[in-house]
């Protein structure tokens, strides 16, 4: 099976320090022999409590550069069953201990920061994939499977299948933690979003209580759907274990092709009238002159299409592509294969952070009618902030009413120029500036502040406003499902765990 790759080798230093201060809870000797009990895997070593307390979230990398972590978790604890995972949070639920449910942890938030110490709980033991009916085109999947294990297995059954769901964390990420962190592939066009794909969930709730919701069938009107409750609940209400998922048979056509717009707005215009002609090309990206230049050595706004599906869809779809670039340049189709090649390639991420220099993306989602505006008021809201070197976009997911809109910023930070706390490290303090700067920005034009990335610890701050008046009733739910507040303290913005 496939193992997840830390961002860097924390084991490697003698000592370990913790980036949060507060309350941490405390494993009784008694809680220890009765997780040990339930024959879950139960991991003491520093090393391994400091690797499986962090994520990729961007800052977790930076401090683990200078041989700290967020805070660290008190043991890491892999059950291999439903009910193993069941007897876990029943005993921890029974002493008030907090639990953060991690698999793959490749999170770009901080979601698996155990801000209270803990038990850190490892889904990477529940690996089996239980049923694929070929004729429904279901898959039933325990939530630890890896997404290379995912499609290996898919493709090696009848004629082979598939997920469709190929975010850019695949080698590193699991069926569950796509579903608690509600991720789209990168070729969501053609395929959905996780939360369009998954019929039905086994989840486990704080107090050790199994539920199962939908999964009999394409859909149901059998009251609010419960499984969308927990799809993107980042482990706060429960722990997801099993997953029914829709799958597809392995496409057999293809198409592809790149252009090259004069300006982003009129590449975005023409990603528009695509999509609400009803074309769903899997991959219609579209990349500013400085990710252009970066990405493909071109000076002009890149488009790349990519399809598959039958033939005949795949052929219709380009049509109505090749129709609505209209004049825009033909640039050389090779530009798709060279994103093909890249476009998981996170490499420079930790060698830049460890020399100072503060990078992150921000993905957020709104209506065509507001994109072109929000786009520019973005970047210059982080072109204003002190030390900033680049902010570029581009567009990765679109829908008839709106699209997904990527940020990448990156500068070099200079302390006696920043506003906020001067107890935190430069670095620090230019992210949460230029993560403020953005957001305010993606609110004031009403716009969604996450189209996939989720929100973790990073994002907590701005819960309330998001949400508005939505977010006490979130509040309510979390109370009612985990009322001593175990469950992943501190994310999306609620209980006592701490924020950022």
């Amino acid at each position: 099976m496939t193992e997840p790759t830390p961002p860097s080798d924390l084991a490697a230093g003698d000592q370990i320090g913790e980036r949060f201060t507060g309350s941490r809870d405390t494993l009784s000797p008694e809680l220890l022999t009765a997780i040990e009990a339930t024959g879950a895997e139960v991991l003491t070593d520093e090393g391994a409590r400091a690797s499986g307390s962090r994520d990729w979230w961007p800052v977790s990398i930076g401090w683990a550069a200078q041989r700290r972590v967020g805070a660290l978790a008190g043991v890491i604890v892999r059950p291999h069953s439903t009910t193993e995972v069941s007897e876990v949070l029943a005993a921890c639920h029974r002493e008030g201990v907090a639990v953060t449910p991690t698999a793959g942890r490749s999170g770009v938030c901080g979601g698996v920061i155990p801000l209270r110490g803990g038990v850190s709980l490892d889904l990477t033991g529940l690996d089996r994939i239980l049923e694929v009916d070929e004729t429904s085109c279901t898959l039933r999947s325990e939530a630890g499977v890896f997404g290379p294990d995912l499609e290996a297995h898919l493709g090696a059954v009848g004629s082979g299948f598939t997920l469709g769901h190929w975010p850019q964390s695949m080698d590193l990420s699991t069926v569950g933690g796509w579903l608690a962190c509600r991720g789209a592939g990168q070729y969501s066009n053609r395929y959905g979003k996780i939360e369009d794909m998954v019929r039905g969930l086994t989840v486990v709730l704080a107090d050790g209580s199994v539920v199962h919701t939908e999964g009999n069938g394409p859909r149901s009107a059998t009251g609010p759907n419960l499984t969308q409750l927990f799809v993107g609940s980042e482990g706060t209400l429960g722990v997801i274990t099993e997953a029914t998922l829709m799958i597809r048979p392995l496409p057999t056509g293809e198409g592809r092709g790149a252009w090259g717009f004069d300006s982003f707005d009129a590449g975005m215009e023409a990603c528009r009238r695509i999509i609400q002609r009803g074309a769903t090309p899997a991959v219609l990206r579209l990349y500013d002159e400085i990710e252009s230049e970066r990405s493909f050595s071109v000076q002009t706004n890149v488009l790349i299409v990519l399809d598959e599906a039958d033939p005949a869809i795949v052929e219709a779809t380009m049509a109505i592509v090749s129709q609505e670039v209209g004049d825009a340049e033909v640039l050389d189709g090779g530009l798709v294969d060279r994103w093909l090649g890249h476009r998981n390639d996170v490499s420079a991420l930790t060698p830049l952070w460890q020399s100072k220099i503060v990078v992150d993306t921000i993905e957020m989602a709104g209506r065509w009618s507001v994109l072109d505006d929000l786009r520019q008021d973005v970047t210059a809201a982080l072109r204003e902030v002190p030390g900033t070197l680049v902010a570029s976009v581009h567009q990765s997911h679109a829908y008839p009413d709106g699209a997904c809109l990527y940020f990448t910023f990156a500068g070099r930070a200079s302390s006696d120029e920043l506003p906020g706390d001067e107890a935190l490290d430069p670095e620090e303090r230019y992210y949460r500036t230029c993560w403020d700067a953005a957001t305010e920005v993606i609110e004031r034009h009403g716009a969604s502040i996450s189209h996939h990335h989720g929100i973790g610890l990073n994002r907590g701050r701005y819960m309330a406003s998001a949400l508005g008046s939505a977010f006490g009733v979130l509040q309510q739910i979390k109370q009612a499902l985990d009322p001593t507040s175990i469950m992943n303290p501190g994310k999306l913005g609620l209980d006592d765990g701490g924020q950022w």
